[in-house]
């Protein structure tokens, strides 16, 4: 296989690799009914005029299955803090003794859970969307090959490369989606 093939296969790899990456992040950030520290990932404080992340102001432990503890480096911080994960809107209500803040993760009811799914559902799709976009480009870049003397049966061979990498970064998508909804719906 011509080398030119090979680096814009990699390199769609690579963008894959990401893409992946990012969906399992945003999966990771919906709640299955049981304590995560990556809930509370995104939530900015105002640590003295600038927003700084949660994570960088404070401890976050899990000390049970539906427990979060917040532990703020600086005894001034828990009202911010509090404010901040108020004005989140997790559906969790911070609870401030003084020099903790306790958040007590609420069993899911059943409706919740399957409006959770749906998020799940509507992520994995935005993965597979981007897994094929990056196919799309990487088509595209190596159709543009023949100008650089590429014979089209390298490019046929490239492009059904491409779909073989595709194929298999859609279904890490599907069984990342798989695996979160099952952690959703267990009771």
């Amino acid at each position: 296989m011509n080398d030119l093939i090979k680096k814009q296969l990699t390199d769609a790899q690579a963008m894959m690799d990401k893409a992946i990456a990012h969906c399992e992040v945003e999966l990771t950030k919906i709640r299955a009914g049981k304590a995560s520290a990556g809930m509370l990932d995104g939530i900015m404080v105002d640590y003295y005029g600038s927003s700084t992340p949660l994570s960088q102001v404070a401890a976050i432990n899990t000390p049970d299955a539906r427990t979060l503890i917040v532990q703020p480096w600086e005894k001034s911080m828990l009202i911010p803090i509090e404010r901040a994960i108020m004005e989140a809107n997790i559906g969790i209500n911070p609870q401030n003794d003084g020099s903790i803040i306790r958040l007590v993760v609420p069993p899911l009811t059943e409706e919740r859970r399957k409006e959770l799914v749906k998020k799940v559902k509507e992520e994995a799709e935005r993965g597979r969307i981007t897994v094929r976009n990056i196919r799309k480009d990487a088509n595209e870049k190596i159709k543009k090959l023949k100008a650089e003397s590429v014979s089209d049966d390298e490019i046929k061979t490239g492009e059904a490369e491409v779909q073989k990498i595709t194929d298999a970064y859609i279904l890490k998508v599907d069984k990342h989606a798989e695996l979160k909804e099952k952690d959703v719906m267990t009771v």
